[in-house]
């Protein structure tokens, strides 16, 4: 054992090693990834088209290649989907992501080369490891097991291409993983990768309950779903009863703020340490690299060449893209990335603000589309999550899940609408009501200008709905799965309408 525990410690030293090098030459580790993007995929047939050839730096870069959103960039994927070869990335894709980012019917397929899968997302699912054992050395973490609530794998694929194969981002990588991270994890591959999320977390739960867990990685929505399973299976009350060497929890995909309360209540607020990561289709781009702070560490040797365009200029037909040596910490930017799966100047979606740049770390602000601005207000979910947050606590309630759109009705009146299911309620709806009013005032000043005296907007209107009534809506519209996520924020009542409907449906 002592033979061993030398051996891991010194990967650990090794992967720390290398972070502290990326720390300390972040431009020229960029530079250096940019280059080699370039080199390996210029004979592609995207490299040909734009010239890849003659690009010696990042302004010819610049001038070469537009910016491309999924709509854009969606033709080269398509020809890959129907198996041909060295169109984005030079080496064999057979593997694609299958994405909706929310519960928007439109899919996305984006690719997934074995290049990303090595070097970007099994390389940092190391430092993860690295990360925590350098800040807890006394860490039990490798006496027990890892729980992973990933996702599926679609065997029902369109183009009928018998080569290609699709799945949830973390399918894929439960799939492909190396032996040395099987041996630590609790399922087999067979039972992560069941397509029937209910059968699932039974058979997990089932298995966990005689195990020494040490920690678990998931979105928070399944962690409670697949605990509170557990506890009932076992008659129990406090997970780590059953557990009491589970120290850790990793996290990502939703913002973990407004689901706190309720995983505290499982564990009873037993000792327990959170470490957020910031994992995508598209790549794997932060971790939490300080425990009590809540901001994450940008990954900048992982096969991803980062560009910034300022959330501001979001409308402008022609916004400034920057590099990194050219961000500011407190502004608002979208996220552009190049990576080894052939995704080019790729708008992902995301909104990240900075926090430092030295090192560099972000703090993800939400979705570019998935905010509330009808009345001028710049509502995002970093301010919806916080404002819910301090509402929890200060009515000592906990949710499980929420989602917000705006009104008009007759009367002229227009604010924003709100359906909420509580895990526990608050004893008073109204107070609840006003205290999230008067946090989102606070941390908000336009929605506080457009609040004041009614003018504009009228107090939020807020819908109780019934316990597990969001898990059975997205199971009816056939949308279960680790990337399915509700829309926090919308700029329309796509999916208010219906989830009051279903909620007075299930009523009565």
């Amino acid at each position: 054992m002592h033979f061993y525990k030398n051996i891991f410690n010194c990967i650990i030293k090794s992967k720390i090693s290398s972070l502290k090098k990326e720390i300390k030459n972040p431009f020229k580790t960029q530079e250096l990834i940019f280059k080699n993007l370039i080199k390996v995929a210029k004979k592609t047939f995207f490299g040909k088209k734009f010239n890849f050839s003659s690009i010696k730096n990042m302004e010819d870069f610049n001038k070469n290649v537009p910016i491309f959103t999924y709509e854009t960039i969606y033709p080269y994927i398509n020809l890959m989907l129907k198996g041909r070869s060295n169109i984005l990335w030079p080496s064999s894709v057979l593997w694609f992501s299958k994405s909706s980012g929310t519960t928007n019917s439109k899919s996305k397929f984006i690719p997934v080369s074995k290049e990303s899968l090595w070097n970007c997302h099994y390389k940092a699912g190391q430092d993860i490891i690295a990360i925590y054992m350098n800040n807890n050395p006394d860490s039990k973490l490798f006496f027990g097991n890892n729980i992973s609530l990933g996702g599926v794998i679609n065997n029902n694929f369109f183009h009928k291409n018998s080569n290609i194969k699709l799945g949830d981002i973390s399918a894929i990588i439960m799939k492909n993983l190396p032996f040395w991270i099987k041996w630590y994890r609790l399922s087999s591959s067979k039972t992560s990768l069941i397509n029937n999320w209910e059968e699932k977390i039974s058979r997990i739960a089932n298995i966990a309950t005689k195990k020494n867990i040490t920690s678990i990685t998931g979105s928070p929505v399944w962690v409670i779903l697949l605990i509170e399973k557990i506890l009932k299976i076992n008659n129990k009350k406090n997970i780590h009863e059953i557990w009491p060497m589970l120290e850790l929890y990793i996290h990502g995909a939703v913002s973990i703020l407004p689901y706190k309360s309720a995983i505290n209540k499982i564990i009873l607020n037993s000792y327990i340490n959170y470490m957020e990561v910031y994992n995508s289709s598209e790549g794997f781009f932060a971790i939490q690299d300080r425990l009590f702070k809540n901001d994450m560490l940008l990954l900048l040797n992982h096969g991803i060449f980062y560009e910034f365009i300022l959330f501001s200029e979001i409308k402008k037909k022609s916004p400034k893209v920057i590099r990194l040596d050219q961000v500011i910490v407190g502004l608002t930017y979208i996220l552009v990335i190049s990576t080894n799966s052939g995704l080019w100047r790729y708008i992902i979606g995301d909104t990240i603000r900075f926090t430092s740049i030295n090192p560099f770390r972000i703090k993800i602000i939400g979705r570019t589309k998935n905010f509330i601005n009808v009345f001028g207000e710049e509502l995002v979910i970093e301010n919806s999550e916080f404002a819910i947050s301090k509402a929890c606590k200060l009515t000592n309630s906990i949710i499980n899940n929420y989602t917000v759109a705006p009104y008009f009705n007759l009367n002229k009146k227009k604010g924003h609408e709100w359906i909420i299911e509580f895990i526990k309620s608050p004893k008073k709806i109204c107070q609840f009501v006003n205290i999230l009013d008067s946090v989102l005032k606070n941390i908000n000043s336009d929605y506080a200008s457009l609040r004041f005296k009614n003018i504009i907007l009228s107090k939020p209107i807020v819908h109780v709905v019934s316990n597990g009534i969001f898990y059975k809506w997205i199971k009816s519209r056939g949308s279960m799965g680790f990337q399915n996520k509700i829309p926090r924020l919308l700029n329309t009542r796509k999916y208010i309408n219906d989830l009051l409907f279903f909620n007075n449906f299930f009523k009565n």
